[in-house]
């Protein structure tokens, strides 16, 4: 059974900003295939099937720097492992709406990514990144907590029905396939790239 996490920030503050299309696009998957989300503990979760694949889509609540806390919670109930996991999330090295799918590797400066290496002890997960666009001016905090602008909204709503496709044919056809078909026309990412915001209270300018 897979385990499909998308990062975000939970509350309604949030729910329209770059930080979260990875909670947009576990709420596509949902959406689609009838899978039921409910709040449980740190997280909203549900367990459903996606074309006869059994599934866990989760959500962390823990605000992004703390995601992995969740996470490291389901696995250790469930028994899974990080393999079996495929982590989406918004990435700011690279033009909005791409959509790329990476083996593992380091956090490239993702900090709900960097909570996952950490609490799981692991890298070896699966990400689908989300592209968000590049900061050009003014704080990276600030940009990953704004909204879409209305000329980006039908790219990025496109995106993140690519994104559940990325996932359902990782699943159902294979990794390989999926990179083959998502990654062939992308720019190569490094491991470095802009930091994400670490919690609510950096998130608000608070830290």
């Amino acid at each position: 059974m897979w385990t499909v996490v998308g990062l975000g920030n939970p509350g309604r503050r949030y729910a329209k900003t770059r930080h979260n299309v990875g909670f947009r696009v576990v709420d596509e998957l949902a959406h689609r295939y009838g899978i039921s989300l409910a709040e449980r503990d740190n997280c909203v979760i549900g367990t459903g099937a996606l074309e006869g694949c059994k599934v866990t889509l989760l959500k962390p609540l823990t605000y992004m720097n703390r995601s992995g806390l969740a996470v490291r919670a389901l696995l250790k109930r469930t028994g899974r492992l990080p393999q079996e996991t495929i982590v989406v999330h918004d990435d700011l090295d690279g033009e909005t709406g791409f959509v790329r799918i990476r083996r593992n590797g380091s956090s490239g400066g993702h900090k709900g990514v960097e909570s996952i290496i950490q609490e799981c002890g692991s890298r070896d997960f699966l990400r689908v990144k989300v592209g968000i666009g590049r900061v050009r001016d003014g704080a990276v905090e600030d940009y990953v907590l704004s909204s879409f602008t209305a000329e980006e909204r039908p790219v990025v709503d496109k995106a993140v029905r690519d994104a559940a496709e990325a996932v359902l044919l990782v699943i159902t056809g294979g990794v390989d396939k999926a990179m083959t078909l998502y990654n062939r026309t992308r720019k190569k990412d490094g491991d470095a790239g802009p930091r994400s915001c670490a919690s609510e209270a950096e998130c608000s300018g608070r830290a």
